[in-house]
């Protein structure tokens, strides 16, 4: 009988406040969207970092015939100094450091570049003897790469140490900046969220004083006076839960493993599974901010 009176009271509050519930559902949708979509860019974040930095090289470029730096004042680098710096790689120095190395020589170099440029016509006048051989050394841990900098920097025959973070950093810098601004805009939409519910419980609460005054001189609890209004927001806030989740699981299978993943396809894309990682959450937050807004509000206006 109580559940049935409940659930007949929730009923009355929900029609009676129609616009304002469908208002809860719409701000709480595009708030917890946003908040979806920081969750999952920073998921996609990682993605990049355990893909990309396992693959992280240091490249060790070589003197080429025609360079001016200080180091290759001698001109193109020798085979003693290519068999001096492969001794110094593969040496016990640098074991705990180094995982493996590879030599990449001019004419393979030539190779790699008539491959991935073979449809460019300004690259149709190069050859193997414009390009520099050098070593490739692959890092047991990529953030120890200042140890085979400084080691090599300098070197006579060595025009250059790259480390390819220096690639890499800035798009994972560009990508956590969105993040926060889509984080901050969450924050906005969430705030807007919670006012939005605390004003859709108080005229609830208000326009039903009469049917909780009599509630309450009959002996009525106070969790039994609020529970329907609770519930309201509540069910307003899972059902724009849900359509957040919803729109995410479209984006992520229809934008991301569609489109960019036919588009780009050097990048590790997150799927549809990581929308389903951060589904809890969202459901989490939003019955959380219509718990807050319930509790706020109807201390005071379900009082007789």
């Amino acid at each position: 009988m109580r559940l049935q009176f409940i659930l007949s009271e929730i009923g009355v509050g929900l029609r009676r406040n129609l616009s304002m519930t469908i208002s809860v559902v719409l701000v709480t949708f595009v708030s917890l969207t946003f908040v979806g979509a920081a969750g999952l860019l920073q998921l996609q974040i990682n993605e990049m970092k355990d893909d990309w930095y396992d693959k992280v090289e240091v490249s060790i470029f070589l003197c080429p015939a025609d360079s001016e730096r200080p180091t290759c004042a001698g001109g193109e680098a020798t085979e003693e100094q290519i068999t001096s710096l492969r001794t110094e790689l593969d040496g016990e120095e640098l074991s705990p450091y180094v995982k493996e190395v590879f030599f990449e020589s001019k004419e393979d170099a030539f190779a790699s570049f008539a491959e991935q440029f073979a449809d460019e016509p300004w690259a149709q006048g190069v050859t193997a003897d414009d390009l520099q051989a050098s070593f490739r050394v692959a890092l047991v841990d990529p953030e120890q790469y200042q140890v085979v900098s400084d080691l090599f920097t300098g070197r006579q025959g060595v025009e250059e140490v790259r480390d390819q973070r220096e690639i890499i950093e800035p798009l994972i810098l560009v990508l956590n900046r969105a993040s926060l601004v889509a984080a901050s805009l969450a924050a906005v939409m969430l705030l807007a969220a919670v006012l939005l519910i605390t004003t859709t419980i108080r005229l609830s609460a208000m326009s039903r004083r009469r049917e909780t005054g009599i509630m309450r001189l009959v002996g009525a609890s106070n969790l039994f006076i609020q529970l329907p209004f609770m519930l309201e927001g509540a069910i307003a806030a899972t059902i724009g839960a849900a359509l957040s989740v919803a729109g995410l699981w479209f984006g992520v299978r229809y934008l991301i493993e569609d489109w960019l993943a036919g588009s780009i396809r050097f990048v590790q894309y997150i799927g549809t599974d990581a929308v389903w990682t951060i589904a809890p959450v969202l459901l989490v937050i939003a019955i959380g901010l219509a718990t807050v807004s319930s509790v706020v509000t109807l201390s005071r206006y379900t009082k007789v």
